[in-house]
């Protein structure tokens, strides 16, 4: 049960961050960048997302902050750290890895 765990948040994870190693977005945007990026055959709810970009934020991977939006409207972008590139390059590899093994 561990691995499937693992597999599960890999690719989450790994998608998440690779956006975020091309520009800062905030929650919205990420979600539409993964199916524009996908073709539409990936899409991540915000019940799934939220919980990661939280992790992430808790690990160091990430960082956010707000910016304003119009008059009164804040976003939450978010920042891939240093910790964050260590991190994806790892998981592409370890992608990589299970993927070949298959």
């Amino acid at each position: 049960m561990r691995g499937e765990k693992g597999t599960k948040a890999l690719p989450v994870e790994m998608i998440i961050l690779k956006i975020l190693s091309e520009e800062d977005a905030y929650g919205y945007q990420i979600s539409q960048l993964i199916r524009e990026y996908s073709d539409d055959t990936i899409s991540i709810a915000e019940g799934t997302m939220y919980p990661v970009l939280y992790r992430m934020l808790d690990k160091g991977y990430i960082s956010d902050y707000k910016k304003k939006v119009g008059k009164r409207m804040e976003r939450v972008y978010y920042h891939i750290e240093k910790q964050g590139e260590d991190a994806l390059q790892e998981l592409i590899a370890e992608y990589r890895k299970t993927i070949n093994g298959v």
